[in-house]
């Protein structure tokens, strides 16, 4: 069974990705996301990543590697592009830190896969994600498994399974200016 080291954002969009996957390949997770802000809301959700591990009933044990948290690193990626739209350039980056920092580990540890959850998510560009994921491939020497979960009812399932292990399901992709988009959208609706 070949080997996946698969970047996790969070719970709810890690259930439907390893429930798929779990019957392909030996996973392990890889949580690094240096854009979540505060800390306290990155170990919230790094803690109900391993809740999920633990409680889904997976085909294949999967384990967890926990990745630095270092704030100042999305900082710098994101500086001059504070204003951008939530899904623009900044986002594009930040995709690009996280997914350099996964292949540069599965081709450490030899990995034969690598690949990210961040597609299950409708506000995610699939195919971005893609085009990023080929060419860091290329890059280290690791096959990018190419993915655009939230189709075939992937980000249905993710919310049925965020509902039935109880995650803990954020408002916001994690950032500080992901926060502040998703408050004034919040303020707009009432």
């Amino acid at each position: 069974m070949p080997s996946l080291l698969i970047h996790a954002c969070c719970a709810p969009c890690s259930s439907a990705c390893l429930e798929y996957l779990n019957k392909y390949f030996k996973i392990t997770v890889f949580y690094y996301n240096p854009n979540i802000s505060p800390k306290a809301e990155f170990d919230k959700r790094l803690q109900e990543e391993k809740r999920l591990l633990l409680s889904m009933p997976f085909e294949n044990k999967v384990d967890i590697i926990e990745g630095h948290y270092d704030y100042s690193e999305f900082l710098n990626i994101a500086k001059g592009l504070e204003n951008c739209p939530e899904g623009g350039e900044r986002c594009f980056k930040c995709y690009r830190l996280r997914l350099e920092e996964t292949a540069h580990l599965a081709k450490e540890k030899g990995f034969d896969y690598f690949c990210t959850t961040l597609s299950i998510s409708p506000l995610k560009n699939a195919q971005k994600i893609n085009e990023i994921g080929y060419e860091i491939a290329e890059k280290y020497g690791v096959l990018w498994l190419p993915s655009d979960f939230k189709k075939k009812e992937g980000y249905k399932r993710s919310i049925e399974l965020s509902r039935q292990y109880e995650l803990y399901r954020q408002n916001f992709c994690g950032c500080a200016f992901s926060k502040k988009a998703s408050e004034e959208k919040e303020k707009n609706y009432e």
